[in-house]
């Protein structure tokens, strides 16, 4: 007999105003630890009167710009999604990242899905006609309404329990 296996329907999707509220909310983190760590050099120095880490900042250059920004970007998708599975967006519109048959993604997913974010223009992508951005399709994960998606998930787990004791009680 074949196995049937759980697969996410369109139905479940985050929507894409949920995404772009998850994005425009995701932003706000990054730049409080940007301006944060500014702030922190700059307080250093006045502290010891050493403005080597100020004076740096302050003239790094436009790849050196990108490349902290671009870090932090990865370092925050990889740690929040990795850990638990959302970030501070997710969590204000409840939802959630998962992989096409509805467990949570491994670390090396959520790693492909925070490179893929680097891509220019990724942040919008999911505004296309599927609903899907570049970094879900190249890790192959999809962002979920959690409400929805449990409720589908428990029916489905519900019909799965119920023909295995049919066919346990031929």
């Amino acid at each position: 007999m074949e196995e049937n296996t759980f697969y996410i329907t369109e139905d479940v999707l985050a929507s894409k105003n949920m995404r772009f509220v998850n994005n425009l909310i995701d932003l706000i983190p990054q730049y409080a630890i940007m301006y944060a760590i500014s702030y922190s050099f700059f307080y250093i120095g006045e502290f010891t009167g050493n403005y080597a880490l100020n004076d740096y900042w302050a003239e790094i250059s436009t790849v050196e710009d990108y490349f902290y920004s671009y870090l932090l970007l990865f370092l925050y998708y990889f740690i929040m999604e990795s850990t638990t599975h959302r970030t501070l967006g997710k969590y204000a519109t409840k939802t959630m990242v998962v992989m096409t048959n509805g467990q949570k993604p491994t670390h090396k997913d959520i790693a492909k899905r925070s490179l893929s974010r680097m891509i220019p223009f990724d942040a919008l992508s999911f505004l296309g006609t599927n609903g899907k951005g570049w970094h879900d399709v190249i890790s192959n994960t999809y962002v979920v309404d959690i409400a929805k998606f449990e409720a589908i998930k428990k029916s489905y787990d519900e019909l799965e329990q119920i023909g295995a004791h049919l066919i346990k009680d031929k």
